[in-house]
């Protein structure tokens, strides 16, 4: 039987390595905290073979004394906490004091600091333990520089891990980037192998801080995002969200920031992906800059050791913020072409022996994705390039309002201008003084019936028609026992129902919008969705699954293909668009419109040339 012992120090550091120490991008993130809560306003990070081989991290914060530099390579030694009341409130990033010695533990290292009351430097190293003949003099400007050579060079199973350099690099790029939005202030350099691969200078003031946005996530991003700055119940959020229109593939342009600190946290992203629910599609992401700002004791941030994770004292007032913050910006967003993500035209070359095609350019970061074409929305097609949305100076109440059946306005002065043709049984052609605008009319349609569902279930209810004659619908058994259960919850939906035999129910009155829809298709459609809302527990699901119900009663309530329209109903289309809520997408995340530049027309026909 084996006996229990106490592991010997450079194990138990090895150990800690294997939760901090997972590839170099983390030995940089852990180091460079550490210079920015040193005080740190510039910061050069150097890397060979991805950070395998070498990565020096030099700084200029407040140094290390000499009597300190040993306890620095200490378990559990840090100056950022004494107590566990500043355990309770953190400031800085790091607190652990684990990390010098574990990267130490699986390195070959060295540690060189000054601070401004000595004369010069002083050096201490060691290759997996600290060296025994203590710290030695060393030239050095204010400051700290850590060089860590020949990482896991004592762990070789550990190293077999790691990628290729390339990879490991594009890591520690990502690391750094995410850093680089923690600190404004802060200047920053990363090199790869003798050649410098970015530098942002400091970002004073609101230019220059929107110009490290845009160097760190891309112009493209900053072009299609709005500014957000929340306050309340001792919280705050500000940054940059994108619209919509820019949503993307992959997550790979989200970051969010609490007191400063990048995190991963589900609550916080469950709150995100609400706040974009009605306005994204399904297969794709929403992209962000976002720094939530709230009282250190609120947040527990001694959750993991890479304290990417956090837990809220009031998890459910946070979440309701952040969502509630994000979804009316989107909510106060309305078409504004001017400012609009246009639809260009690529500029014909010379001709050619044969006619050819002109092109479409639509300039996004990525290729214009293929929607998947559910069988209720064949009728209308499927995807189209994504549009761009700015919200008006002011747009008081931000609720709809009636307009006349025959396009009454100014449609000159309209964003959306005025209707001019129907193309194909399916698209809306308008112009404005920008161009030429572009609808899909079931999808505009159906945006602004939902909109107008959730008004009416947010107050009485929807209003029910009576029909002359009650419809019998045959839809299944187990549907017709979830619709039985359901009726009363049904009724706020202005659908009146009941059970007629085994597998039938009655429809004896409809939101009047759903006359002359498929009812039996309809009611299949709606199964489960009350099942879904009675399930839910937290954070308005419930709500969400009877949004998803008015979704799909809005798709059949829509303008279907191949019906003509006549200008003005096209007009009054269009003005309702303007007046209504994330009037850019269709329930399923499909865009409404695009704008068309007056620009682009001229160039097409070479214009002006």
């Amino acid at each position: 039987m084996s006996r229990i012992r106490v592991l010997d120090e450079q194990l138990i550091n090895q150990i800690a390595a294997g939760e901090v120490v997972e590839r170099p991008a983390a030995v940089v993130k852990e180091l460079v905290e550490n210079s920015l809560d040193a005080g740190a306003t510039a910061i050069e990070v150097e890397l060979e073979a991805g950070g395998l081989n070498l990565i020096r991290v030099r700084d200029d914060g407040c140094g290390i004394a000499r009597a300190e530099l040993a306890l620095a390579l200490t378990r559990h030694a840090t100056s950022k906490i004494a107590g566990l009341d500043d355990l309770e409130r953190v400031r800085s990033f790091g607190f652990r004091g684990e990390a010098l010695p574990s990267i130490l533990s699986v390195s070959r290292f060295a540690l060189i600091s000054r601070t401004a009351d000595q004369p010069h430097g002083w050096k201490l190293g060691g290759s997996g333990v600290p060296d025994d003949a203590g710290p030695q003099p060393a030239a050095h400007p204010i400051g700290t520089t850590i060089e860590v050579r020949d990482l896991f060079f004592n762990t070789p199973a550990r190293r077999k891990f790691m990628k290729a350099d390339g990879t490991e690099f594009r890591h520690v790029d990502q690391i750094l980037r995410r850093l680089a939005l923690t600190r404004f202030d802060l200047r920053l350099k990363l090199g790869h192998n003798g050649r410098r691969s970015f530098e942002l200078p400091r970002a004073d003031g609101e230019a220059a801080r929107a110009a490290r946005v845009a160097q760190v996530c891309g112009d493209e991003f900053f072009a299609n995002a709005v500014t957000v700055d929340e306050q309340r119940l001792g919280l705050r959020l500000w940054g940059w969200v994108a619209l919509p229109s820019f949503a993307r593939a992959q997550p790979d342009l989200q970051y969010l920031y609490v007191n400063g600190r990048n995190v991963r946290d589900k609550l916080l992203g469950h709150a995100l992906r609400r706040a974009y629910a009605d306005v994204l599609h399904s297969q794709r992401h929403p992209a962000f800059v976002l720094f939530l700002e709230l009282d250190p004791a609120r947040v527990d941030v001694n959750v993991h050791p890479q304290k990417t994770e956090v837990r809220f004292r009031d998890a459910s007032v946070i979440h309701d913020f952040l969502f509630g913050a994000v979804h009316q910006l989107l909510r106060r967003v309305r078409p504004e072409p001017g400012l609009h993500h246009r639809v260009a035209f690529e500029t014909p070359g010379p001709p050619a022996s044969e006619p050819s095609q002109v092109a479409l350019r639509y300039p996004q970061p990525s290729a214009a994705p293929s929607w998947p074409v559910r069988e209720r929305d064949a009728d209308v097609g499927g995807g189209a390039p994504w549009p761009l949305y700015r919200p008006p100076a002011e747009t008081g109440s931000g609720e709809p309002l009636a307009v006349a059946a025959d396009g009454a306005g100014d449609g000159d002065e309209a964003p959306l201008g005025r209707a001019i043709a129907q193309i194909r049984g399916v698209f809306v052609l308008a112009e404005n003084r920008h161009g030429l605008v572009l609808v899909d009319a079931h999808a505009a349609h159906e945006r602004v019936i939902y909109e107008r569902f959730k008004r009416e279930l947010a107050s009485d209810g929807i209003a029910a028609q009576r029909l002359l004659l009650p419809e019998p619908v045959v839809v299944g058994e187990g549907e017709a026992d979830e619709l039985e259960a359901q009726a009363e919850s049904l009724r706020r939906f202005g659908l009146l129902i009941d059970r007629s035999g085994p597998d039938t129910v009655t429809v004896r009155a409809v939101p009047a919008l759903l006359v002359k829809t498929d009812l039996g298709a309809l009611l299949r459609s709606l199964c489960g969705g009350a099942e879904a809302a009675e399930s839910a527990e937290h954070f308005g699901e419930a709500l969400d699954a009877q949004h998803r119900i008015l979704a799909d009663m809005a798709c059949r309530a829509a303008i279907k293909a191949n019906r003509r329209l006549t200008l003005a109903e096209m007009d009054a289309l269009l003005r309702d668009m303007e007046r209504t809520p994330n009037a850019g997408q269709c329930n399923h995340g499909r865009p409404t419109w695009v704008q068309i530049d007056a620009d682009g027309l001229d160039r097409l026909f070479l214009r002006g040339r």
